[in-house]
């Protein structure tokens, strides 16, 4: 089966993790959406279940806050960065395929109260310095 490379967005709105290949949005009542970037998505494959932890769950940076099932297997998904769950995306649980179409839009998987803003929002990259890390792994990446 042919290679076929990365093609996708990187919205400039939000933030990056690359050891996750998650993104984070903060909102300006101090909360942050999180979701799973489109790169991420193309190195896992198809998402066919997203579950959340439970709200109130308390979650540090790196650790679990959900899975998703691909077709050969189940992945942690981990933190960006050290949080409480507020919610979790029931829409996108209902259907996973929001994350797979719309990952940076309605796909999102997390809506959190961060607890380490100042000291973690040091380990996330803005969306130039995400596409050259992605470009290093994938140098045939073409963005959007």
């Amino acid at each position: 089966m042919a290679h076929h490379p990365f093609h996708g967005n990187i919205p400039e709105d939000r933030l990056y993790s690359p050891s996750y290949d998650m993104w984070v949005q903060l909102q300006k009542n101090g909360e942050a959406l999180l979701g799973a970037t489109g790169f991420g998505i193309f190195l896992a494959g198809e998402i066919i279940a997203f579950t959340s932890k439970p709200k109130g769950a308390e979650v540090a940076i790196g650790k679990g806050m959900g899975t998703v099932e691909c077709r050969k297997t189940v992945l942690a998904v981990h933190a960006p960065i050290s949080f409480i769950l507020l919610e979790g995306n029931d829409d996108a649980e209902e259907n996973p395929a929001r994350v797979n179409k719309d990952c940076y839009g309605t796909g999102w998987m997390a809506r959190v109260r961060p607890t380490a803003w100042e000291s973690e929002r040091q380990t996330l990259i803005d969306a130039a310095a995400y596409r050259r890390h992605i470009l290093k792994i994938e140098p045939e990446a073409r963005f959007d």
